[in-house]
């Protein structure tokens, strides 16, 4: 189905990556503002560090799993449309899904639990956007495989995938401003910023990977108005990366353990957050 390889496009897109770096430290230098803290940048390499090695222990299984799942596709989508279409199918579908995802993400506490390492950095630079979490890519699988049932080739999954994600790093980063009519349709900078913010009117908002039309089209959309305060509404205070990747997990089992009954402990566990404290 495609003859693009996963490995070709980290080729390409890393040092597209590194590139985006250096300016963003130089346009830093320039203004005389510092958009890297060696403490923040050392957690988030601590985070990136746990996250590749669950990517690496769990992606031939991942992969198998999709191939095994679509022989039982609802749609025959590569025999329906031509392969142009279905690439772009593939990224529109992988967005909705994340959009999905990361809705919940942000609603659940289990979930939460594990996504808010992403959102603990006070920053907001390139190097951000690979503060992932330990645990994110296998929370990711159930919702991440109704793609090959629907019909999408795994291969096509795999690397589109990868591409989006790549997109994802751009939206990390005060050094770009807006971008006029692209920011109707895609998730830039300025709409990711808010989605990082810990101001009120920014919580929960602007979900979108690729594409901002989700959050436009679901009631989850906030333009960039109000100068951005980054981080948790309840910072973590601390860069060791082990006690933030812990730190709501051992909030849930300390409120667990004060329940009165199973109801109760289901609720604290799959509820949303105990506040809307991002």
């Amino acid at each position: 189905m495609t003859e693009l390889t996963v490995t070709q496009v980290y080729a390409v897109g890393a040092p597209i990556i590194v590139t985006l770096i250096f300016f963003e430290t130089l346009i830093s230098n320039l203004k005389n503002v510092s958009y890297y803290k060696k403490e923040d940048t050392l957690c988030t390499v601590g985070l990136l560090a746990g996250n590749i090695l669950m990517v690496f222990a769990i992606k031939g299984l991942t992969l198998a799993l999709h191939f095994y799942l679509y022989q039982f596709r609802i749609l025959d989508l590569a025999s329906l449309i031509p392969p142009w279409l279905m690439w772009i199918l593939a990224f529109i579908l992988i967005d909705l899904v994340f959009y999905i995802y990361h809705r919940i993400s942000h609603r659940s506490r289990f979930l939460w639990a594990i996504h808010m390492s992403h959102h603990s950095s006070e920053e907001m630079n390139f190097a951000v956007s690979f503060r992932q979490a330990w645990l994110g890519p296998i929370s990711k699988i159930p919702i991440f495989i109704t793609l090959p049932l629907i019909g999408l080739d795994p291969t096509i999954i795999a690397v589109a995938g990868v591409i989006s994600t790549l997109w994802g790093v751009f939206g990390h980063t005060k050094a770009i401003g807006k971008l006029g009519p692209i920011e109707w349709i895609f998730n830039t900078p300025s709409h990711h910023r808010v989605h990082h913010g810990a101001n009120k009117q920014y919580i929960d908002k602007n979900y979108g990977n690729l594409l901002i039309i989700w959050d436009r089209f679901f009631g989850t959309f906030e333009p960039e108005k109000a100068s951005v305060k980054y981080g948790l509404v309840k910072n973590v205070n601390t860069f060791n990366p082990v006690k933030i990747t812990l730190m709501e997990w051992k909030s849930i089992f300390a409120d667990i353990r004060k329940a009165s009954n199973f109801k109760e402990s289901f609720k604290i566990f799959f509820g949303p957050p105990k506040t809307r404290e991002r």
